[in-house]
């Protein structure tokens, strides 16, 4: 897979993912993830990216221009457009996995107020924002999405059972809790099934206390 980020600031979309995991599977070919500067692609002469709004309003928004011109030098064929944005659909694991079956991925950052919404209408493939709250800029949005998506990939995990074991594999609980040595720890005990070797039983366990905890921690999924 090949991830594209254009953004405003390529160092903060970088950043995490340069360690573990995500280094690795790059490190390897799994990936390969490349940050651009938006500010390659103006014309002005100071490299501006934004002007006021149309009809008023606060704060500045990113040009159609320069944008325009990054997309058309990076989308190939294949590629999905996304663009990060707090109004775009709520990014979960359903969608990660839908994205990691992709050839090629291009993100465009939102940044100030948002982009000219012309970009939108001609570009955009996908809206997609992790979660209903606003960042500063949408390269660290980017890097979540890139992060959560390259662990998909065949190889990335090393242990290829491991993604079917994590919370969201099932969309409508979380995970059960979970315990390792030692068996006890001031005066907190591992639960005794856990330590039964009787299958079935743990089974019943962890569904029953996945339940409980989407109950409690997210009862919107159960919905």
């Amino acid at each position: 897979m090949i991830i594209d980020i254009i953004t405003l600031f390529p160092e903060i979309a970088l950043a995490p993912l340069g360690e573990s995991i995500i280094q690795r599977a790059r490190a390897a070919g799994i990936a390969e993830v490349r940050a651009h500067n938006l500010r390659d692609w103006s014309e002005d002469k100071h490299r501006r990216v934004d002007d006021t709004l149309c009809g008023g309003g606060a704060g500045m928004l990113i040009r159609p221009e320069p944008v325009f011109a990054a997309v058309e030098a990076l989308r190939r064929p294949e590629s999905k457009v996304i663009l990060m944005t707090p109004q775009g659909r709520v990014f979960k694991q359903s969608v990660a996995r839908e994205l990691a079956a992709e050839g090629h991925l291009l993100i465009l950052c939102g940044h100030y107020e948002g982009v000219d919404h012309r970009v939108v209408d001609a570009l955009v493939d996908l809206e997609l924002s992790i979660g209903d709250y606003v960042l500063t800029n949408g390269a660290l949005a980017a890097a979540v999405v890139c992060d959560a998506v390259i662990r998909l990939l065949p190889g990335a995990l090393g242990d290829e059972r491991s993604p079917e074991d994590e919370s969201f594999s099932d969309p409508h609980l979380l995970e059960a809790p979970a315990y390792t040595r030692p068996v006890e720890f001031r005066g907190m005990a591992v639960p005794e099934v856990l330590l039964s070797g009787h299958h079935a039983k743990i089974a019943e366990w962890k569904h029953r206390k996945a339940e409980e905890r989407t109950k409690a921690n997210r009862p919107d999924l159960l919905s």
